[in-house]
């Protein structure tokens, strides 16, 4: 979750790992989402916000992508930092093999991920890398209960796959060579890689210590790309326009939706949160509408009643 829409470089809020190291707590799904809907609707509002920001970031489109990523992550860490202190959340160190874990969710999950749509856009289709991403609920649905030591539910993968099938009906399809297709892949393990490998610290420091050292961490490693690859002065080159869709992408796309993203995936299970991703495409077409593209064809309506009818079935499923 990355993070940036897929239309035109980004799409939504990002496998690996073989389970959590020596004396990490891993996050298990907590018994109280089976009692009502606000995990579901948690993360249903972080799907919704990384959807919808297509717009926000078209606006990017022609400036330092690097530079403006740093600065987007820079201003998320210091809003998030700041609002969990008024929160009175207290934020712990990371030690020992959390680190890794929690350089590996911003290196993958937000820095190659976001490489991985720029260089696979210049050999795909931007629908090609939307319906491989789409594959992440089903990706999520097998792996994610494996990181959380419980048996896959068969139910939930069942749903993952209409979900994925639904939000390929509102994407649509395109074309690719054969870089195309294999960027599109790695954008796909990406975008489980945000989730998944966060499953391992979530337990010890929760939706908002993951939220806040993945984001500073991610600041770090896209400033040292953009230094060498695009200039100390490539800030210089951001308008008035670019500044305020990077604070838009800090306060809401990054900041907020990170926070609830990962609220959902501690208290859901990564498998049943996974769902939730296909609500992404769903608010991008909505979004679109809203702005001005006119109401979609037939079968984005029909991708849309998919994807809520493969939620409605996962999100209900209390058993393997």
């Amino acid at each position: 979750m990355t993070t940036q829409s897929i239309d035109p470089t980004a799409v939504p809020a990002r496998a690996g790992g073989s389970g959590p190291g020596p004396g990490t707590r891993t996050a298990r799904p907590d018994p109280r989402a089976r009692r009502g809907l606000a995990p579901g609707i948690r993360g249903a509002v972080a799907m919704a916000l990384v959807g919808g920001s297509a717009a926000v970031s078209r606006v990017l489109v022609d400036s330092p992508l690097l530079t403006a990523q740093a600065l987007r992550y820079l201003a998320a860490a210091a809003i998030l930092v700041v609002v969990a202190r008024l929160r009175g959340v207290r934020l712990v160190r990371p030690r020992g093999v959390e680190w890794l874990w929690l350089l590996a969710v911003a290196g993958a999950g937000l820095v190659l991920f976001n490489v991985a749509l720029v260089r696979g856009a210049a050999h795909a289709e931007p629908a090609v890398l939307a319906v491989a991403i789409a594959c992440v609920p089903v990706l999520l649905g097998v792996v994610g209960p494996v990181l959380q030591r419980r048996p896959v539910r068969t139910r939930v993968v069942v749903a993952a796959a209409v979900v994925t099938a639904g939000a390929v009906l509102v994407e649509g399809t395109g074309r690719a060579d054969g870089v195309g297709v294999l960027w599109a892949l790695v954008a796909l393990v990406c975008e489980a890689a945000f989730t998944l490998l966060a499953v391992p610290v979530l337990g010890r420091h929760g939706a908002w210590g993951v939220s806040v050292h993945t984001v500073w961490i991610g600041a770090v490693l896209f400033t040292a790309l953009a230094v060498p690859f695009e200039g100390w002065d490539a800030v210089t080159r951001l308008d008035a326009g670019d500044f305020v869709a990077v604070v838009y992408l800090a306060a809401l796309v990054t900041a907020a939706a990170f926070v609830l993203w990962y609220g959902a995936v501690g208290t859901l299970g990564a498998d049943r949160a996974g769902l939730l991703t296909g609500i992404a495409p769903v608010a991008a077409a909505v979004a679109g509408m809203a702005g001005g593209l006119g109401a979609p064809h037939v079968g984005v309506w029909a991708g849309i009643g998919v994807v809520g009818a493969g939620l409605v079935v996962g999100l209900r499923a209390d058993k393997v």
